[in-house]
């Protein structure tokens, strides 16, 4: 009994996924190494490209399969000239052959580390494999409707590149028999007669000859049938339907006082980097508001966030009080999934920690879905304190404190776990 398998994976037009997928697996290590690296040095907004991974060749060796010395071999050589049949050939010194090459020559020779591209969704999956936002916040997403584009079966109008080969073939095929059915009929009535009236033992000839003629007749007309018709064509249909689209907003609150040097806010962006690349995974449409602050808090593009020199006193109150109203005025928390993020030195003026405890508290915690505070540098200062005193009592606020940059992707992994199933 014949047997057929048949392979319905949607593997695409790629027929060498299979081979990709396995390959990356083998050398998940030297990829999230690269992955790891990439993010550092990028924008936030561009963070999420593809990324170029090298692995090392002495990583890619494989065990092979050598002629030890000693053994009887016979094999032939093309365009021998020097030897003859019963020749005895010695064997070549060093037992390294080709798969032992990859060293560098004495002349300063030798080959290239193996190098591959990641596309944009594996960078983004290998980074997040173990990611997700955290369960206590997973309520029902806000929704905006937006319109995308269905398939809708077939119409009979549209552009070529939209055609559809099997159904327009069926539909032409369709009708040639209806309209040649009722003809073959006639056609098989009168080639039966046609042969009736030939084996008569006295055939007429003027009978013979009208049958003969409706026969080419009735084969002409059903000739005339076209093979394709332009009714027949049937072409793609997509409709324009409204979409659920889940929608994201983070701001990063940043302090830029005379003590977040470079280094700590070198710290900052790296960690921001990670959230905006986290966000966009979970949501199509991410914003980001850029809030910095000494003892004013002003919203600024991205490069004035990182590298503007404006520095001065700390007062955290005003980049939370900036952030409420931003809310307020643009992003409602019935529509925009609401995400906070703030870095600072935990240097603050006098009793305005206790203020922005308070403003938490009231005001930004029941907005968002969740807040993390990170800061920079080592030691308890009154604003840990009071954030202390939120974390306890608010389960979507998180605080995390970063020494240096090693720490960043720890923390960060660690605010951002995925919870055990219960």
């Amino acid at each position: 009994m014949l047997q057929q398998i048949i392979d319905r994976r949607l593997s695409g037009k790629n027929k060498s996924i299979g081979n990709r997928e396995r390959f990356l697996k083998r050398y998940r290590e030297q990829i999230r190494a690269a992955v790891r690296r990439a993010v550092g040095e990028r924008s936030i907004r561009d963070v999420d490209r593809g990324e170029t991974v090298t692995v090392p060749r002495k990583d890619l060796s494989e065990p092979t399969f050598r002629h030890g010395p000693g053994g009887v071999r016979e094999h032939v050589i093309p365009g021998n000239r020097e030897y003859a049949r019963g020749d005895r050939i010695k064997r070549p010194q060093g037992g390294a052959g080709v798969a032992g090459g990859g060293n560098a020559s004495p002349d300063g020779q030798g080959e290239d580390d193996f190098a591959f591209t990641l596309s944009r969704e594996e960078f983004m999956h290998y980074f997040f494999e173990d990611l997700a936002l955290p369960n206590l916040i997973r309520t029902q997403l806000a929704e905006t409707p937006e319109f995308k584009f269905r398939r809708a079966g077939f119409t009979g109008d549209g552009t070529p590149n939209n055609i559809h080969v099997l159904r327009s073939m069926r539909g032409a095929l369709g009708r040639r028999i209806a309209l040649g059915s009722e003809h073959r009929r006639k056609l098989a009535d009168l080639r039966a007669a046609l042969a009736e009236a030939r084996r008569r033992p006295e055939p007429q000839a003027g009978d013979i000859a009208a049958l003969e003629a409706e026969i080419d007749r009735l084969a002409r007309r059903l000739r005339a049938i076209p093979y394709l018709d332009p009714i027949d064509l049937r072409y793609r249909n997509r409709v324009r339907v409204p979409q659920p689209i889940s929608k994201a907003v983070m701001f990063c609150l940043m302090d830029v006082s005379g003590s977040m040097d470079e280094a700590r806010k070198d710290i900052a962006k790296r960690f921001f980097i990670l959230l905006y690349l986290f966000l966009t995974r979970h949501y199509e449409r991410t914003e980001v508001v850029f809030i910095r602050h000494h003892t004013q808090a002003d919203e600024v593009d991205e490069h004035d966030f990182f590298h503007a020199t404006e520095s001065g006193g700390t007062v955290v109150s005003s980049a939370l009080i900036l952030m409420q109203d931003i809310i307020r005025e643009r992003y409602a928390a019935g529509d925009w999934n609401i995400y906070g993020a703030q870095a600072s030195d935990g240097d603050n003026w006098g009793q305005d920690s206790a203020k922005c405890r308070e403003l938490l508290d009231t005001s930004l915690l029941p907005l968002v879905r969740y807040f993390a505070y990170v800061q920079v540098a080592e030691g308890q200062q009154s604003l840990w304190e009071e954030y202390a005193r939120v974390a306890t009592e608010n389960p979507n606020f998180a605080m995390r404190m970063i020494a240096g940059a090693s720490d960043i992707y720890p923390v960060f992994r660690d605010l951002f776990r995925r919870e055990a199933a219960a």
